[in-house]
């Protein structure tokens, strides 16, 4: 009996090694794939989402952060004398100048001479007159001491007269005691006292009314002579200021009137220039006229050094939207400063601590302060937020950002107002 195998239950194999490379070689395809997807799906979901692409090096990025914030306006200065003076004609007469413009001169030295034969003649005029009153003085002392002689003899001779009609008084008195009197001489007698009595009174009423009357007259013109003598000073004192001095150490500037000429009261004749002490001047722009104030710190630049300088005056009023201060230096002055000399000055108008601030840029003036464009994994996202004060190199940021954020403060008009953009390498 023959037994079977199992040969026609066998099934040839084939070698499966290349079917396993290609799956293997599939499924490697296909986790690379997958991997890129979920690598790229995020940054082409944003690319998606962007309406409009820039390239990164056309913008400037700033990062938010707090700090210390100082508010400052920077201005160009003009270097001016502190002391200045110009000098002006005391009254109308011919000008000879003893120097020239630009001509180095000392305090109280001779500069011109004005020739006013106008003032000089009424000078000599009243002087004249103010002699004339001291020698009226002088004869009204003699006519009072005269006077007084005068009473004093007719109060003398009164008291003489008053002495005697006492004495026959006396007299009088005794005889018609005795009877050796009639009754109308002894009424005589007393009629003559009462009669000596009133004439000695009388002369010395008069002898103090009289004493009265030349004091005032004499304390009338020694007032006159006073009022005089004021005029002849004044008038002297216009007379030596037609030889004009010059006020101050210092260089002439430009002489305002040619030599030789005639000239009318109180016209500029020229200014001395003080070399010694000098100023800036600045012309700040009108915006920041309310924040100004006296006294305010300001830093002036000059040979790449930095001097401390005070604001001491800002002009009332506001010519060619510019606001005109002036500043003085607190401690040393730079050495080698020159009459109108242009200098960089920085005025201080507001320090604070801790303050959320940026990186000032153009985008203040493409979104006017109102928005910014922040910038995360390279989209960059328009954003409200509300700015505060600006300085030159930095502003205020009062709500809308964070610290550490990152902006766009390069100008924002090419993203045409798009909500986001994508920032290109």
């Amino acid at each position: 009996m023959k037994i079977a195998d199992t040969s026609s239950q066998d099934v040839m194999v084939k070698d499966n090694k290349a079917s396993n490379k290609k799956i293997i070689w599939a499924t490697a395809i296909i986790s690379m794939f997958g991997l890129a997807i979920w690598q790229f799906a995020p940054a082409a979901s944003r690319w998606s989402k962007a309406e409009l692409s820039v390239p990164l090096k056309r913008v400037r990025i700033a990062t938010i952060n707090r700090t210390d914030f100082v508010r400052d306006v920077s201005v160009q200065g003009r270097v001016i004398a502190a002391i200045r003076p110009t000098v002006y004609s005391p009254a109308e007469g011919t000008i000879s100048f003893n120097i020239d413009a630009g001509s180095e001169v000392a305090a109280g030295q001779t500069l011109a001479i004005i020739d006013s034969p106008e003032l000089t003649s009424r000078y000599d005029q009243e002087q004249a007159s103010l002699e004339n009153l001291q020698t009226g003085l002088k004869r009204q002392k003699i006519q009072a001491k005269k006077q007084r002689l005068i009473d004093k003899k007719a109060v003398d001779l009164a008291q003489v007269a008053l002495t005697t009609a006492q004495r026959e008084k006396r007299r009088a008195d005794q005889g018609y005691q005795k009877k050796a009197i009639s009754q109308i001489d002894f009424e005589k007698a007393q009629d003559d006292l009462a009669n000596a009595k009133l004439q000695y009174e009388h002369a010395v009423a008069d002898a103090n009314l009289d004493k009265e009357s030349l004091d005032f007259d004499l304390q009338s013109l020694v007032l006159q002579i006073q009022r005089q003598q004021l005029l002849v000073k004044d008038l002297l004192r216009q007379v030596e200021a037609l030889e004009v001095k010059s006020p101050v150490n210092g260089i002439v500037g430009n002489l305002n009137v040619q030599n030789k000429t005639y000239l009318t009261k109180n016209q500029a004749i020229l200014m001395v220039v003080d070399l010694s002490k000098f100023e800036v001047e600045v012309d700040i722009p009108e915006s920041y006229a309310d924040d100004l104030a006296i006294g305010m710190d300001v830093q002036i630049n000059f040979d790449q050094q930095l001097f401390s300088a005070r604001l001491v005056t800002i002009s009332p009023e506001i010519l060619n939207n510019q606001v005109t201060g002036r500043v003085r230096f607190e401690q040393s002055m730079p050495p080698g400063l020159r009459q109108n000399q242009r200098l960089n000055t920085r005025i201080l108008l507001e320090a604070r601590a801790d303050v959320l601030q940026v990186r000032r840029g153009q985008f203040l003036d493409s979104s006017n302060g109102k928005f910014a464009y922040v910038v995360n994994n390279g989209i960059a996202t328009k954003t409200k937020i509300n700015t505060g004060a600006r300085s030159l190199s930095s502003v205020e940021i009062i709500e809308g950002l964070t610290p550490g954020q990152q902006i766009i403060i390069s100008g924002t008009d090419i993203f045409k107002n798009a909500e986001q953009v994508m920032l290109t390498q």
